[in-house]
This record gives C-alpha cells, structure tokens and sequence, in this order.
C-alpha cells in the first residue's frame, strides 16, 4: 500500500467497509461546520435520518377548499447531550383528501424537505412562502388575518413551528406597549362600538386590516390609527 503524507491537521474520520463496526448513533447526530455562537452552519453529508424523530402536527382548514390539510414537521435534535445540542426541522408532510393539489403538495414538501436537512438558515422560506398571492384572492381565517394564498398559510405554519423550537424569535409586545394597548383598547371599546362583518373577532367591532400584521385590527385612538395586535401607529 502506498504511503501518503498527510499535511493538515486531521478534522474527522470515517471507516469504510462491510465488515467494519457501524458508527454509533451519536455520530449520525453530529455536524461538520458550526459558528463562533454555536448554531449551525451546515449538517454534515452523512447524516442519515433516525428511525425515530419528533414533530408537530399542524390543521389548517380553509374556506377555498372542503377538506382540511395537515401539515407535520418533523425534528432531529444535532449534538444531543452537548452545549450546542440543537433541534431543527429535517423534513415536512402535508396530507389531504383533496387531490386537486397533489402535484404542487409533492414537489413543495420534497424541495422544503430537502432544504431542511441541507441545514443552515431556513428561515428565509418563511418571507418566501407568505409572499405568494392567489390570483382568485385570498380568505379571513378566524379572528380577522387575511391569508393571501394556501402556500401563505403553510408559510405562517412553518414561521409558528420554527418559533417554537427557537429558531426564530417570538414577536412580543413589551410591558408598556402591552399596558398602552389594553388601555386603548378598553377606552376605545367603551367610547365606540361599530359595526364589523367580522363579529367574531378578537378585537372591537369596526377594527381595519392592519398591513403590518395582517389583522383586523386597527382602530382610531386620540385621532391617530393604532393595531391593537402588533402595536403599529401612524403617528409613531
């Protein structure tokens, strides 16, 4: 066998052959590239997928279609038992008794899919996905948001899930936003009561659509327009 001279520091190994010992578990669970701050760069390319993963089950049940959609993500926990120990989306399904969208539900859960266990940053899916518009229009769900297409609210999913396993950082109000909105709201809800097509909301009858949240929202407090989910005010 010939000899080889190795001139770089040694980063990894891998053993091949048939009659070699399987690596273990952890191994599989391991990544090649992380950043300075822990979070990963990239997976690495023999990562195999566990017998077993974790994952949410989603509904999402529309006025543009008589069947309901279930959407479910499925996690793989990188570094387990580690300081960098890590859980991210490694792959999505979505099941329906509607086959009318079978062909484009197929192709975007195979390319989501594929992007999910590639690693890296995948949330720049979720501002693609809600950017897609239905040439028919939209629908309300419950509550008053404006859902401008089936692949927005699949991309509404996707952002709920990645905040849930703290990929994504949760939108909150502080304390005193929180407080000046109840207050608003209670001052606007005792001095004008108006009449909305969407009575089941959340918020006061008459409330707008907000354009920053999407949510029928806005209403006018000490003559300036005020959300009362997200806190945006024309008047700054």
């Amino acid at each position: 066998m010939a000899k080889h001279k190795i001139e770089k520091k040694i980063v990894g190994y891998r053993v091949e052959g048939a009659d070699q010992k399987a690596p273990e578990k952890a191994d599989k669970l391991s990544v090649r590239e992380v950043s300075a701050d822990g979070k990963v760069v990239r997976m690495h390319e023999k990562l195999e997928r566990p017998e077993m993963l974790m994952g949410s089950t989603y509904k999402v049940k529309t006025p543009v279609s008589d069947h309901a959609m279930y959407v479910t993500i499925n996690d793989i926990v990188l570094n387990p038992g580690t300081e960098h120990e890590q859980r991210r989306p490694f792959e999505i399904f979505i099941n329906s008794k509607n086959l009318d969208h079978y062909q484009w539900i197929v192709a975007l859960t195979r390319l989501m899919s594929a992007i999910f266990r590639k690693g890296g940053d995948v949330t720049f899916m979720v501002d693609e996905l809600k950017a897609v518009f239905d040439p028919r229009g939209g629908y309300w769900q419950p509550g008053g948001k404006f859902m401008p297409s089936i692949i927005a609210d699949l991309g509404h999913i996707i952002e709920r899930h990645l905040k849930s396993i703290g990929l994504m950082p949760e939108d909150r109000l502080d304390d005193n936003q929180r407080r000046l909105v109840e207050q608003k709201r209670k001052e606007f809800e005792e001095r004008n009561r108006q009449q909305d097509a969407f009575a089941k909301g959340h918020y006061p009858d008459g409330a707008q659509l907000c354009k920053v949240c999407s949510t029928t929202a806005v209403v006018m407090m000490d003559g300036c327009l005020t959300c009362l989910a997200c806190g945006d005010s024309k008047c700054g």
